[in-house]
């Protein structure tokens, strides 16, 4: 390896760590904050959160490659150009396209790796990460009472606090205990207490409530002595028995397993584009866009059974076909047989009329998943290939600009990065809405880019002064010369 290409190696992988790390944690918390709202109040290990932060990063990689390649290129030129290397290199004779080769090479294995990587690991990581997420969110969250206001979260039971002491003790139990076997009853068990405490224990697979001084009322349904009520008009009357019991001390306890994560089966997962590979994606698409031919096929067939093309005169002599029609009209009929083929004609072409706004919407619907599992079949390839896009933007972009640091280029690479996420967004848009076939809305972005990333090349070639503002200020005072000397010389004419 020659000493060039260790200097240009050298400063490039420092950049290129340090924004991939900045980039995957910003993806990261973006998502983190996306979902905030549904990890509030669950009781959740250290380790179920390593496990999503650990998934979510990988799922961040693809997304953040891109931008850490356009980047740490960028800046990696435009430190070589600010500290006057670059211009000691083509002082010796190199071009800026021989001091780009060992980043290109470096490229080319990135776009590589991507490549696997959204093929192997990011269906992976997208089917693990978003199945512990459903299982968070599904997740209760734990027993959070506050003064005054009834918590229904815990199965069975209605709980109203008055007031909460530092000490955990609870001032004004009221709890309405709800019996699964009698709703028609309503809350059969009330409990009213001065005070009480509310803790879990065995690793919170129990909640005990403990309770002090206190009343519990018990309504029961049977057969006993008591009052006979009817609880709809023309009912059997139900036999209602009171109870009413008055205790110093009384616990409960109830199972939390409710409140507990439970593990989703991820298999119910693997239908969604982003949990599979190429195969999977070519597969799936090819049988949706076999079953949209084989219905499109069938459907004049099948429309068939909604409307009469044949008429029998007679006992069983056919009419020819073109001919039966002006015979049908032709035939005498009464008014009441006029009535009844209308009406049949009128519920025919209904059941037609229904049946074709259905297979066509079955059609569109077809036609929409093949084109969504195709789209993300090229997307592993356009998102791989990005990665050497950039590189060909932030490369020659940095020659030119001259400017390091993470001031001019982060606003640069932000702003490209946009321009991708956006013409991405718009052609898997126009894809989906029909307007562009699959391969042209996928490639859309990166062909539009992969153009400005050789004009930004022939320009760093030439070393161009594209964004030396003195040849613009240069360029705004010779107009402006141009501009008074043509004025002043139409007021010497018109004098």
């Amino acid at each position: 390896m020659k000493k060039l290409d260790k200097l240009v190696l050298g400063a490039f992988w420092g950049p290129f760590f340090i924004t991939m790390s900045v980039v995957v944690f910003v993806f990261l918390m973006r998502i983190m904050i996306f979902y905030i709202d549904d990890f509030v109040s669950k009781e959740l290990g250290i380790l179920d959160y390593a496990r999503l932060f650990f998934f979510f990063s990988l799922i961040t990689v693809p997304t953040a490659l891109p931008l850490a390649m356009l980047l740490s290129s960028l800046m990696a030129f435009g430190n070589l150009g600010e500290f006057f290397e670059l211009t000691a290199i083509k002082s010796a004779g190199i071009s800026v396209v021989r001091a780009m080769a060992p980043l290109f090479i470096v490229a080319i294995g990135v776009t590589i790796f991507s490549f696997f990587f959204n093929d192997r690991i990011s269906p992976w990581a997208n089917l693990k990460g978003y199945s512990l997420l459903y299982d968070i969110k599904t997740t209760k969250a734990t027993l959070k009472i506050k003064d005054g206001i009834f918590y229904n979260d815990l199965p069975g039971f209605s709980i109203k606090v008055d007031k909460k002491e530092e000490n955990g003790l609870m001032k004004g139990m009221v709890i309405y205990k709800h019996d699964s076997r009698s709703y028609e009853l309503g809350n059969t068990t009330i409990i009213l207490a001065d005070s009480g405490r509310m803790y879990s224990k065995n690793n919170n697979r129990y909640l005990v409530i403990e309770l002090f001084n206190g009343t519990q009322y018990i309504e029961e349904a049977g057969r006993g002595a008591g009052t006979s009520y009817l609880s709809s008009p023309g009912a059997t009357p139900v036999i209602t028995n009171f109870q009413r019991h008055e205790f110093d001390h009384y616990e409960m306890i109830e199972s939390l397993s409710s409140f507990g994560m439970k593990r989703t089966d991820e298999g119910q997962f693997k239908y969604h584009e982003f949990m599979k590979n190429i195969a999977d994606l070519t597969s799936t698409a090819d049988s949706m866009r076999a079953s949209y031919v084989e219905t499109k096929k069938n459907l004049v067939p099948n429309s068939q059974q909604y409307f009469s093309y044949d008429f029998k005169q007679g006992t069983d002599k056919l009419l020819k076909p073109g001919k039966w029609i002006d015979s049908l009209v032709s035939l005498p009929v009464s008014d009441s047989l006029k009535n009844e083929i209308l009406v049949n004609a009128k519920s025919a072409a209904s059941s037609m009329l229904s049946y074709t706004s259905r297979e066509v919407d079955n059609l569109q619907t077809k036609l929409k998943d093949a084109n969504k599992y195709e789209l993300e079949k090229h997307h592993k390839y356009t998102q791989a290939l990005s990665c050497l896009i950039m590189f060909l933007i932030g490369a020659p972009l940095g020659a030119i600009i001259k400017k390091g640091g993470f001031g001019v280029p982060v606003l640069v690479s932000i702003l490209f990065f946009i321009l991708l996420y956006v013409i991405t967004n718009q052609g898997d848009k126009w894809v989906k809405e029909g307007l562009l076939s699959v391969p042209v809305g996928a490639w859309m972005a990166n062909t539009l880019l992969f153009l400005t990333g050789l004009y930004f090349v022939d320009r760093a070639r030439s070393d161009s002064a594209l964004f030396d503002k003195d040849v613009y200020q240069m360029f705004i005072k010779k107009m402006k010369l141009k501009w008074t000397g043509r004025f002043a010389n139409r007021e010497l004419i018109e004098s």
